[in-house]
């Protein structure tokens, strides 16, 4: 350890669920110190203060890594998140442990090779969470309701209706000769499913009120097959729009484009990526899918579908509807799907000038001069 460095730092952490590891590094890649510390903000607090002023600090995008963002943030440090895509090869080194992963970080810092991942705000990731708990949410009553329909299937039952979970088929639902334990299991799940959509609807609640003055959440909702749901995940899970250059970068970070791998004469693109946000992706397509009949994204879906295959065609649909995210996000505004402007009509009178004789406005225009 040297107490003679002046300069900027770099720090690197390698974070984990109860401990975590910092190496702190000069300009030039020597180290200055390595330590295990107990995850605790007064701890990380209090080594992060060793670095100096305005640290370049790495650690990667993991489980749980919110806490140590924040702490670093509020003590001055610059902080960055790798991407664990990025700094996957560190599984295969011969020797692999804590002090490497957090030197590497540092050192692919320090030579500006990080493969940085975004670093949302607390506005964002508070936003996150709700979206993705009413996802959840969601997906454990999607679960629910497939058991109550197997529960059925065992006993050799088929309601007359086409939504058991409706008024009417509620009512069947609780006059349906069940035997015991399924009785009492299909109990059961009627009331979780119950709890779920409360937590749903409260949720839903909670989205609606913190976006109500978001423009870009409001235009979105102008988008054929985008309701307030799936415009509180676009919001949510894109965050700050403006560090994509433009609506492509935006869609290939959301998976949406196909692979492509090239070498020497050889070039091979196969199926999308499916890298990024999983709601993202999800959203897009399930807005592709719900596009009203008459609409100009289903003319186009039917198209490529004639040609391509259905799936295709849904995600390229898919794909121009994100592009049109991108727009709403950034202007506030989808002016595509504006009606044309009348254009207006150009004459040859002047401010004070008197018209020709025998001439309307509309003839002078077209007069030779």
């Amino acid at each position: 350890m040297r107490a003679d460095y002046a300069g900027r730092q770099y720090v690197g952490i390698d974070l984990h669920r109860r401990r975590s590891v910092i190496v702190r590094q000069t300009d030039q890649g020597e180290r200055l110190e390595s330590v295990r510390i107990d995850n605790d903000p007064v701890a990380l607090s209090l080594e992060i203060a060793k670095a100096g002023p305005d640290p370049e600090v790495v650690l990667e995008a993991t489980y749980g890594w919110y806490w140590a963002a924040d702490v670093l943030q509020a003590a001055g440090a610059h902080v960055h998140l790798a991407h664990p895509l990025g700094v996957k090869g560190f599984t295969y080194r011969r020797v692999k442990n804590d002090v490497r992963d957090a030197s590497d970080l540092a050192d692919l810092l320090r030579m500006g090779r990080l493969p940085e991942a975004y670093l949302a705000p607390p506005a964002v990731r508070e936003l996150r969470e709700l979206v993705r708990h009413r996802a959840t949410c969601v997906a454990l009553r999607s679960g629910l309701k497939a058991e109550a329909h197997a529960i059925l299937a065992k006993q050799g039952l088929r309601l007359p209706v086409s939504d058991i979970f409706g008024v009417r088929g509620r009512e069947l639902l609780a006059a349906a000769p069940l035997d015991g334990p399924f009785r009492a299991r299909m109990n059961a799940v009627l009331r979780l499913i119950d709890a779920y959509g409360f937590e749903i609807d409260t949720a839903s609640g909670w989205l609606r009120a913190r976006l109500a003055t978001h423009t870009g959440y409001h235009a979105l909702q102008k988008l054929p097959g985008v309701g307030p749901t799936l415009a509180a995940v676009f919001v949510a899970e894109i965050g700050e729009v403006e560090r994509f250059a433009d609506a492509a970068h935006l869609c290939s970070w959301a998976g949406l484009t196909p692979r492509h791998r090239e070498s020497d004469t050889k070039v091979h693109r196969g199926r999308i990526t499916k890298q990024g946000s999983k709601l993202v992706r999800w959203a897009a397509v399930e807005a592709a899918q719900k596009t009203p009949s008459g609409c100009w994204l289903t003319s186009t879906r039917a198209g490529i579908a004639e040609r391509r295959g259905r799936n295709t065609a849904t995600v390229a649909v898919a794909r121009k509807l994100l592009t049109l995210v991108y727009y709403g996000l950034r202007d506030g505004e989808i002016r595509a799907l504006n009606p044309p402007r009348a254009a207006p009509a150009h004459t040859s009178e002047r401010p004070g000038a008197r018209p020709l004789a025998g001439l309307t406005p509309a003839t002078a225009a077209r007069s030779p001069r």
